[in-house]
This record gives structure tokens, C-alpha cells and sequence, in this order.
């Protein structure tokens, strides 16, 4: 198998994937708390590990991804207040709508989506560990973790440790901070309070977990500790991974995770895109506008650890680029691709095996297929092309399916007659029921030619 190397944000360097003893590769990324839609911002690390994992399945490695659903959180008692209705309601109909919606990618589900409401259990034992260990207290009905406790702790966000605010005590979502004996100590589990309609019991008291815990738990139930990959938004480095490895790494005594691999924000104008901000466009909404064809190429454009900015220039020049791509796969034939051109193939999985670069290999796509023209001559084989789109969620784009079929080549015969006898409206009918059935009509050098549209 190639080498592959990702970025960790711990070492600050790349850092060969190296597999489990049985070969197998476990990825762990933090999915949505779910108190509304998601928006098409919280859809980045959703697409980024699932095309690594394709990615990784293509090199041969056995791949589990996981990708959680925080269903238990104080944005989730807040937004269920706010409309009067119950939180495990409302959680419950916005995991609902995140998995219908990212289900719009046809990416497939990850292999294991756990909800922190179902993972009570190991929460509470993982808790008395450190508990017993020393290196968390109860105090109230609440549990803190003992920062100071870990030798280690900043080394993944590589901040000083009396420079860290926790942001556990802003009066949004106050957790008893005299009850600390540290200000930068962090809850494990809360107390039951006024206005939190779910609870659980511990040895300690009724309450509910802290957001940190969830997530380390949810990680060593489905992968067990030091798996491969830990994903998410650079925005969770502080405090939530940071809080994660420094929980396991004192109740386990080793590391979660070898490689932490975090993908950059997307931006609005000036900012990055967050329910915080109130710049928000839905993953629904975009889809619904352009389509999963687009929305992955505008993923892939750009290199998963940047800020990637989102307008609606960029969607468009998203969407020709797919329908670049569809347009190069017409007239392509079954079987192998030209042995001359297999450079740029391999050129697009080098630059996947090295820090998962999908702009250098979209690069190599299209230079494939500025390639193919140059080739118009003679028969090409589709087989570079549909492996290279495969890996991106793409292969769609070269399928046999992209040519319109012999009701819509009849329909735009009668317009090209309707033209040429000077009736234009029923000219402008025909195009506008091939557009109904998802075709625009194109004109070129070679005549009228149908193209599908991309939704």
C-alpha cells in the first residue's frame, strides 16, 4: 500500500496513517448538536471524512468511520425552552433532519453515528475512572476534571495553560463555578437544574454529562483508544479536543488518538459561518439550489485545513466545473484509458496521499480531461476518469445515464422544426419541458445538443 500522511494538529507536521495491528484504519469526527438545521458549513467535515474514507478504502485499507450526533447539550435545553417543547423532541427531529439532509451528498451513511442519549453508561464508568484515579472530583452533584492533574494538557491547541477559558461560567450556561477548585477545571457531569427536561443518575447524582465526556466516551465504545484518526472543525481543537484527549489520556493512560485532523471554517464575508453570528445558509437550501454535484466540487476545491470561502461565485464556478466534467466524460467508451495519460492519474491519488490535497487532484482530473481533447481524435477509455470521480462522491458525472434518452432527442428534434418554421413559442415550450425533465439546450458548432442539469 502507498504511504499517506496527514496532518496532525498536535505535531504541527505530517505524520504517516499507520494502521491498526489488524490492519484496519478507525476515524472518530465530532458531528452536529442537534438544536436546529444544520447549515452548509457544519456539511464540510461531514463530506471531508467521508470522501477520506473512500479515499482510504480505495488504497485498500479497511476503514470504520464514525461521526457522532450530540443529542444531549445546554443548545439543545435553550432552543427546546424557546419553543416549548420537549428537548429529546427536538433533538430527536433535528437528528431527523441531518440525516435526511446530508443523505442529499449520496455519500452514504457513516458506519456508526452514536447519540450521547445512548451512551449514558460507558460516560458514567469512564467518569468514575478518573474519579477513582484521582483526577476528577464531585462536588455538589457536579464532577470537574482536574486539569492541572494532566502534565500534557495544551499540548494539542499548544496553548499555555493559564491562558485557557473554558467558557463553562459566561452565565449562559453556568455550571457552579465556585464549586471549582480551579477556574479552569471542566464539568464531567452537571447537576440536574431547573429547566433541563432529561435526566440521568450516577453515583454522584441526577444530572446529565458535560459535551467533552460524551465524545470521549462515544470514541473508545466504537473504535477503543488510540485508533487512527480524530476529525472535526478546527474550531473544536480548544476546549472540546483538547478536553477529550486530556480525559482519556488520564483515565486510560495513553493517547485517544494518533493523527487529529481538523478542516477549516467556512466563511461568509468577513466571517465564518456559525448560528452564533446569524449568517447562515442551510445544507437544504443549497442543495436544493445547485445540487450534491456541485456542492462536493466546491468542497474538494479547496484543501480540507484552509478557511474556504462560500458566495455565490464560487457555487457558480462550481457548477461549471461539474459540468465540465459531464461534458468530457460524452463520447468517452468503455474499457481502459490511454497508458500516455496514466501519469495523471497517478498524479491524482499522490496528491490525495499527501495531506488529502483534493485541489492538486482535481488539478490532475482536469488536466486528464484537457488531455482527453487534445485526443478528439481517437477513442478514449472512460476507466481514469469514473476512478478518479469515484474517490470524490462524483462518479455520477460519468455515467452512461448523463445522455439524454429518445423522448427527449425527439422533443429537441421538434423544437430545432418548430426554429426553423418561425413558431417560437412552441419553440420556447419544447425547451421548457426538456428543462422540466432536467435537460438544457445548448447550441454549438455541431448544432443544438441537450446537457443536463445540475441538481
Amino acid at each position: 500500500m502507498p504511504t499517506i500522511r496527514l496532518h496532525d494538529t498536535r505535531s504541527g507536521e505530517l505524520r504517516e496513517l499507520v494502521p491498526g495491528a489488524d490492519g484496519h484504519v478507525g476515524i472518530y469526527a465530532c458531528g452536529p448538536t442537534v438544536y436546529g438545521r444544520i447549515h452548509v458549513g457544519n456539511a464540510r467535515p461531514f463530506v471531508v471524512n467521508a470522501l477520506l474514507k473512500r479515499f482510504l478504502e480505495h488504497e485498500g485499507h479497511d476503514v470504520t468511520l464514525v461521526i457522532n450526533i450530540t443529542d444531549v447539550n445546554d443548545k439543545i435545553y435553550d432552543a427546546a425552552n424557546a419553543l416549548g417543547v420537549a428537548s429529546a423532541d427536538l433533538a430527536a427531529e433535528m437528528t431527523a433532519h441531518y440525516i435526511a439532509d446530508t443523505d442529499g451528498f449520496g455519500l452514504g451513511r457513516p458506519d456508526r453515528e452514536p447519540l450521547a442519549s445512548e451512551t449514558i453508561e460507558p460516560i458514567v464508568a469512564l467518569i468514575a475512572e478518573l474519579i477513582e484515579r484521582g483526577h476528577a472530583y464531585a462536588v455538589g452533584g457536579d464532577v470537574y476534571f482536574r486539569v492541572r492533574a494532566d502534565a500534557d494538557y495544551g499540548s494539542l491547541s499548544r496553548r499555555a495553560i493559564d491562558d485557557m477559558n473554558q467558557g463553562e461560567d459566561d452565565g449562559s450556561s453556568p455550571v457552579g463555578a465556585s464549586l471549582k477548585e480551579d477556574p479552569l477545571d471542566f464539568a464531567l457531569w452537571k447537576a440536574h437544574k431547573d429547566g433541563e427536561d432529561t435526566v440521568w443518575f450516577a453515583p454522584w447524582g441526577r444530572g446529565r454529562p458535560g459535551w467533552h465526556i460524551e465524545c470521549s466516551a462515544m470514541a473508545e465504545e466504537h473504535l477503543g483508544v488510540g485508533f487512527q484518526i480524530h476529525g472535526g472543525g478546527n474550531d473544536l481543537v480548544f476546549p472540546h479536543h483538547e478536553n477529550e484527549a486530556a480525559q482519556t489520556r488520564m483515565a486510560r493512560g495513553t493517547e485517544l488518538a494518533q493523527i487529529w485532523m481538523h478542516n477549516g471554517m467556512l466563511q461568509f464575508g468577513e466571517e465564518k459561518m456559525a448560528k452564533s453570528v446569524g449568517n447562515v445558509v442551510t445544507l437544504q437550501e443549497v442543495l436544493d439550489d445547485v445540487g450534491r454535484n456541485a456542492l462536493i466540487m466546491l468542497f474538494a476545491g479547496a484543501h480540507y485545513r484552509q478557511p474556504m470561502a462560500f458566495d455565490d461565485m464560487r457555487l457558480m464556478e462550481a457548477l461549471a466545473r461539474v459540468a465540465r466534467v459531464r461534458d468530457a466524460a460524452r463520447g468517452l467508451v468503455d474499457g481502459e484509458s490511454p497508458a500516455a495519460m496514466g501519469h495523471l492519474r497517478d498524479a491524482f491519488f499522490e496528491a490525495l496521499a499527501q495531506d488529502f490535497n483534493t485541489p492538486a487532484a482535481l488539478a490532475a482530473l482536469f488536466e486528464w480531461i484537457s488531455e482527453r481533447h487534445r485526443r478528439c481524435d481517437e477513442p478514449v477509455g472512460r476507466a481514469d476518469l469514473v476512478e478518479m470521480l469515484s474517490v470524490l462522491g462524483l462518479g455520477n458525472l460519468a455515467e452512461h445515464g448523463s445522455e439524454a434518452g429518445a423522448e427527449e432527442q425527439e422533443l429537441l428534434d421538434q423544437r430545432v422544426a418548430a426554429r426553423g418554421a418561425g413558431d417560437y413559442a412552441e419553440a420556447d415550450r419544447l425547451r421548457d419541458e426538456l428543462r422540466a425533465r432536467g435537460w438544457e439546450v445548448r447550441d454549438g458548432s455541431a448544432g443544438p445538443q441537450l446537457v443536463r442539469i445540475e441538481q
